[in-house]
């Protein structure tokens, strides 16, 4: 196989690992000091693997029925992008947002870096305030066409 491909096959065993709760999984793909970016979630800071997996956790808890399904990867040198769809119900605590019972349905764009065989960076870009709408937590004032 050769090495972008590798660094695709990392890239899904860590959606593999998230979809599954393997925290084990998920040691053997994180770097001891990954980084997570995410403009959608500034209060979260990810300098670890562990802080990754507690972010994770956290996460399963809002929405127990998270899933990710992967739709496009593509590679170059060290990073790989990724395009997928994320889709849950939120029956816990989410952030600042108490359980909406509702069904959240997001596309997911991220870049990942990776280093000595383990994801090192993340970069995550997700549409917060489609997800905040369908879970009930913000509502978009309704326009008039004249």
């Amino acid at each position: 196989m050769d090495q972008l491909e590798h660094n695709k096959t990392i890239v899904r065993r860590f959606v593999d690992a998230s979809n599954s709760r393997d925290l084990a999984a998920l040691e053997e793909v994180l770097a001891p000091d990954v980084v997570r970016h995410c403009q959608a979630t500034p209060e979260v800071s990810v300098r670890s693997c562990a802080d990754f997996k507690r972010f994770l956790q956290e996460d399963w808890a809002a929405i127990p029925d998270s899933r990710i399904t992967m739709q496009h990867l593509v590679a170059e040198g060290d990073m790989v992008g990724a395009f997928a769809q994320y889709v849950g119900t939120q029956t816990g605590q989410w952030g600042p947002f108490p359980p909406s019972g509702k069904r959240l349905e997001l596309d997911l764009s991220g870049m990942f870096r990776i280093l000595d065989g383990k994801i090192a960076e993340v970069w995550v870009i997700w549409d917060n305030l489609t997800g905040l709408q369908q879970l009930g937590h913000l509502s978009v004032p309704e326009t008039s066409s004249s």
